[in-house]
């Protein structure tokens, strides 16, 4: 496979029973490229094997004083030199070639996962572990399965070159039958030991990642309770754990290599002084001893090519059996129906909290348990992997189970927009440029999640406008946001976020905490362009706000995780005191934020 065809079209289906099924599948989906690079590698070993013979006969040549056959063995030289040359090339290309191309599959089948699960994939495994399988684990794979067809060649050219020194020099056969397979083997015993020793390394490099994943994300937090020194301290602490794991694991790899290369050495010797015996016997003659060393000399190669395999399967049995339990996660069943051509329309309703939404109304749900309404909010998605290992049944809308959908399909009918708020690197623009129906632009979703403050801060981040260069150079549109919009306050991040949701125009809107680090005044603002905007369209709001409960058309009460009443947040507070309680509470907890507060929120 070209490395032009990069990406795969379609990675495929893993075979995620196992680690070595994983492995397996890989060598599989692409046993055309490790045909190649076997054949390649076989031709290049055979051309480096017929350069002892070669060498041989054109000494034995010299000390015949043969014209003739010196010159047979010197064009002998030229051609295989010339073969192992291009032979040498063409391996590394297709060498390199599988390489990329394995790591390529699982990097794709990693993120494919990583989209099918969503939000659920950062709950079930943390964010260092799945960083680590997408670089360290899929290179170490990609290793595995390159080195395979330079293991079968080499497998190939050392039984061939034995049962050559077997016929042609029986008194050397011994030394190759002992030596051979003690090069191969002595390192077997060290490779576990330095396998966990690089596990541990593997670990604590990966605890170090979060540890500066989480400081990075709240350094401002950090810096305003005084908090620096205490992280520094607790990463130079980690960080001097990777350094003493490595040290560890790098003497058993130094010891491995010293033992490639005494054997080897120990093997040339042995070689040696019986060739030189044989010789001084005059049992042998002086042209096939320098063939038997050169024999011996290049058993070297792909006797070093059996280590790599060994050390090879090593690594990538752990990273094979870590990626394979990643990918073999699941968001939901599979739906057994087909994809819709018209995707249903109707009442939103979870038949375990029973809750139900109506169509095309502003639905607003208090629950006084966070996590509670975290599980909601992706059920009514179709994203809690909680409920479905549960056994629960799955959220419905307009009857039909969400789990009955295909993936697209859900996403598409419903969006979910949780607490976290996530923003990508890039534009503005292209932080909005996101699945849309088209009936809700850019600036109409701005102005309804009342971005006129974060605009008019993007605009001051763009550079000097320049009279040489046309069109308008303070839009807005073209500033960048930094990853995570770090560069944002709390509340800029989340309006945009919200933005981001209002544009795509979902059938259903699921908002879970959408004004949490907003003013009271902003968060009026936003009530009033959330209605306006979704008028028409199903949404659900999970807030226990009094300003946002006040603009739904509904409001669903949950004590526990159950629907205990239902209607507008006006009946409610007269006819439930329990509701009266939790949303008087929060109203009097929540503080109100004076303009000099705000103005901190803001990034200096």
């Amino acid at each position: 496979m070209s490395l032009r065809a990069l990406p795969h079209a379609d990675p495929g289906v893993p075979d995620v029973r196992s680690g070595p099924r994983l492995l397996l599948w890989l060598e599989r989906r692409q046993w055309r490229g490790q045909l190649a690079a076997g054949l390649w590698g076989l031709l290049h070993l055979a051309s480096l094997a017929a350069l002892p013979v070669a060498v041989g006969r054109a000494v034995q040549a010299v000390a015949d004083r043969s014209t003739g056959a010196l010159a047979a063995a010197a064009g002998w030289l030229v051609v295989t030199g010339a073969v192992a040359a291009v032979a040498d090339t063409m391996l590394q290309r297709a060498a390199v070639t599988n390489w990329i191309t394995a790591a390529t599959r699982l990097q794709q089948l990693l993120s494919r996962k990583a989209a099918e699960l969503g939000t659920v994939l950062g709950r079930r495994v943390a964010a260092g572990e799945v960083a680590t399988v997408s670089t360290n684990d899929v290179e170490k794979i990609g290793w595995f399965v390159e080195t395979t067809a330079r293991f079968s060649s080499a497998l190939a050219a050392v039984t061939g070159v034995a049962v050559t020194m077997a016929v042609t020099q029986p008194e050397m056969a011994w030394i190759v039958a002992v030596g051979c397979p003690l090069m191969t083997l002595s390192s077997l015993p060290l490779l576990p030991y330095a396998t966990r020793r690089a596990d541990v390394q593997r670990a604590r490099a990966g605890r170090a990642t979060v540890l500066v994943s989480d400081t990075v994300a709240g350094l401002r937090v950090l810096r305003g309770i005084g908090g620096e020194e205490l992280f520094l301290r607790r990463y130079r602490h980690a960080s001097q754990e990777v350094r003493g794991a490595a040290v560890h694991s790098a003497r058993m790899w130094a010891l491995i290599a010293a033992v490639q290369v005494v054997l080897p050495g120990l093997f040339l010797t042995a070689v040696v002084w019986r060739g030189a015996r044989l010789a001084l016997d005059g049992s042998m003659p002086v042209g096939e001893l320098i063939a038997c060393y050169g024999f011996a000399a290049f058993l070297v190669t792909p006797l070093r090519s059996f280590e790599e395999m060994a050390m090879a399967w090593s690594f990538s049995r752990p990273s094979a059996r870590r990626a394979a339990r990643l990918l073999a996660m699941r968001r939901q069943s599979e739906p057994a129906a087909p994809g819709y051509d018209v995707l249903p329309d109707g009442d939103l309703f979870d038949p375990v909290t029973g809750t139900l939404a109506p169509a095309g109304l502003l639905t607003a749900v208090v629950c006084g348990d966070p996590d509670a309404a975290g599980r909601l909010a992706d059920r009514l998605g179709g994203h809690d992997p909680v409920a479905r290992a549960a056994g629960e049944p799955p959220a419905l809308l307009a009857g039909v189970p969400l789990d009955a959908l295909r993936l697209d399909d859900a996403r598409t009918a419903v969006l979910v927009q949780d607490k976290e708020t996530t923003l990508l690197s890039g534009t503005l623009a292209e932080l909005l440029d996101v699945p849309r129906s088209g009936a809700v632009t850019a600036r109409r979703a701005l102005e309804a999640a009342q971005c006129a403050d974060v605009l008019e801060a993007l605009r001051k981040s763009l550079p000097a406008p320049r009279r040489d260069l046309p069109g308008p150079r303070d839009d807005p549109m073209a500033a960048a946001v930094t990853e995570r919009g770090r560069s944002l306050s709390g509340g800029q991040r989340q309006r945009l976020a919200l933005a981001r949701s209002l544009v795509a125009d979902p059938g259903v809107l699921v908002l879970d905490e959408p004004t949490s680090a907003v003013d009271s005044h902003t968060e009026a603002r936003i009530a009033d362009g959330l209605r306006e905007l979704r008028k028409g369209r199903t949404t659900v709001v999970l807030t226990s706000s009094p300003l946002l409960l006040d603009r739904a058309d509904r409001v669903v009460y949950l004590a526990g995780a159950t629907a205990v009443a239902a209607g507008t947040h006006r009946e409610l507070l007269r006819t439930e005191p329990a509701y009266r309680a939790a949303v008087g509470r929060t109203a009097d907890e929540r503080p109100r934020r004076t303009a000099g507060e705000r103005e901190l929120e803001e990034p200096a």
